[in-house]
């Protein structure tokens, strides 16, 4: 008897398949990130998120495996939106301060997302919070562009005396998140990107009006 060798191809799914599972999974990360933002990740619940994407828990849970899984993809959303804004991987360090600042024009627009991400950033500093690895790695990816942005800007001898290129970035950071939470408790008496721009003008000799290179959806999240 002769044994005969069947070579198993992969299927792979029709380019129209892929399409619409991946406006699916947009879809359900948008309303997601709606949710969360108005009721917090706690009380959000999977049921709610289904319902404003005309689907069943089940059909969520397709895309997403768990609640978990949703939110670090949710976070990662929130990540791919400001990319748009903010060229944090560019040499041009000047590009990226000034993404920065539109970043926090942007955001005074969704109160509702800063007031999400501030309070996961705060309940992801204890390790068993399912946001703590995403928010580890987001603070280091974050810090480690910040501080090469200033030291471009150093090799440039825009950086002002008494600023190093890591204290810039420790500094930025800790300005951007606590005018987040200073602008939620009064949004009257802080502008976020006001405070921020002129932080940076007492550190670094920047143009604001100047024009620098557009993100990329290859660009890293800030």
């Amino acid at each position: 008897m002769t044994n005969t060798r069947q070579t198993m191809t992969p299927r792979r799914a029709p380019r129209g398949e892929y399409a619409k599972s991946r406006e699916t999974r947009e879809a359900i990360l948008d309303a997601a990130l709606e949710v969360f933002a108005e009721a917090g990740y706690r009380s959000g619940s999977l049921r709610e998120i289904a319902s404003r994407v005309g689907m069943s828990e089940a059909g969520v849970l397709h895309h997403f495996r768990n609640k978990v899984a949703l939110l670090e993809a949710v976070l990662e959303h929130r990540d791919d939106n400001s990319r748009l804004l903010v060229p944090i991987e560019s040499d041009d360090g000047a590009a990226v301060l000034r993404g920065l600042v539109q970043l926090a024009a942007h955001n005074a627009s969704i109160p509702g997302v800063v007031e999400l991400y501030c309070t996961l950033s705060a309940e992801g500093t204890s390790p068993d919070h399912p946001a703590h690895g995403y928010f580890v790695r987001r603070y280091e990816y974050t810090r480690a562009n910040i501080e090469r942005a200033f030291t471009a800007l150093e090799s440039e001898g825009r950086l002002r005396a008494g600023m190093t290129p890591r204290r810039g970035a420790v500094t930025m950071i800790a300005m951007m998140d606590g005018l987040q939470v200073q602008w939620l408790l009064d949004r009257s008496v802080v502008d976020m990107a006001q405070e921020l721009r002129d932080l940076f003008s007492a550190f670094v000799d920047i143009d604001w009006d100047a024009q620098g290179p557009v993100a990329s959806e290859e660009e890293g999240s800030a």
